[in-house]
Formats: C-alpha cells, sequence, structure tokens
C-alpha cells in the first residue's frame, strides 16, 4: 500500500528547532529567515511564554535576548533550568549590547551561557547554534 501524501513525515519538523525570545518579533523573523534552510525557528516575543514553549516544542537550542521588560534573559535562563523538562536544552544569550566581535567575550559572564550578538553574521549564528547542537558544521 502506498503511504498517503499526510502520512508522510514533514521535512520541516525534521530540521532542528532553534526557539528565538525577543521581545522585538523582527529579531525572530530575521533570524528565521537567515536560518531557515536548515533550522526550523520558532519566536516567541512574550518572554514569560517561553517555559511553557519550550515544554512543547522540545527545540535543540534556545536564544533568548537578555534585555527585555517584564522578564530579563536571567530570569528567563534561570525559569527554564528549574523545569526539569527544559533544564537541559541549551541557552544561549543574544544580545545587541555588543558587536559580534565581542560576543565571545561574554563566555560564561552570564553564568554558564554562551553569547551571540544579534548582529553577528548568518554564518557566525549557524557555528553557534551547531555548536549547542552538538553538531559539526562543515
Amino acid at each position: 500500500m502506498t503511504p498517503m501524501l499526510r502520512d508522510l513525515p514533514d521535512p520541516e519538523r525534521a530540521k532542528p528547532c532553534v526557539l528565538v525570545i525577543d521581545d522585538d518579533e523582527a529579531v525572530a523573523w530575521a533570524i528565521a529567515g537567515r536560518l531557515g534552510r536548515d533550522f526550523r525557528v520558532v519566536g516567541v516575543s512574550d518572554p514569560s511564554q517561553a517555559v511553557t514553549l519550550a515544554r512543547e516544542l522540545r527545540p535543540g537550542v534556545i536564544l533568548c535576548d537578555i534585555s527585555m521588560p517584564r522578564m530579563t534573559g536571567d530570569e528567563v535562563a534561570f525559569a527554564l533550568s528549574q523545569d526539569i523538562a527544559t533544564a537541559q536544552i541549551p541557552f544561549v544569550y543574544l544580545t545587541a549590547l555588543v558587536s559580534p566581535e565581542e560576543g565571545m567575550e561574554l563566555d560564561a559572564v552570564f553564568g554558564d551561557h554562551p553569547a551571540v550578538s544579534k548582529s553577528a553574521t548568518t554564518e557566525e549564528l549557524r557555528e553557534v547554534i551547531a555548536w549547542a547542537l552538538g553538531i559539526d558544521d562543515d
């Protein structure tokens, strides 16, 4: 019996999921546009929804803005770390506070989480995500 089209796997679901948490939804759209070929990017502009969405999506990595109203990136990281379902998801700070060159200097400044500049090149974003996912990005 030939499988029906609706029974075939969704190629978008096969891509590693990247959850982007940023109060500016344009940031998630920009990242999705730059990385959408290789990753399934889902954005949320309300950081208080991060834990719930992370539990539902089971993303491979979370990129989170540091400076947001209502809930900072540190508060999001702490909330995720307190939930057994989300505590092991790799977490990377996403910031406009530094240039791409300074991004690597932020590693471990905010806990054990690396940081990447919002103005990083597509290749730099890919490298950080691949590193967080534990995959070789050649």
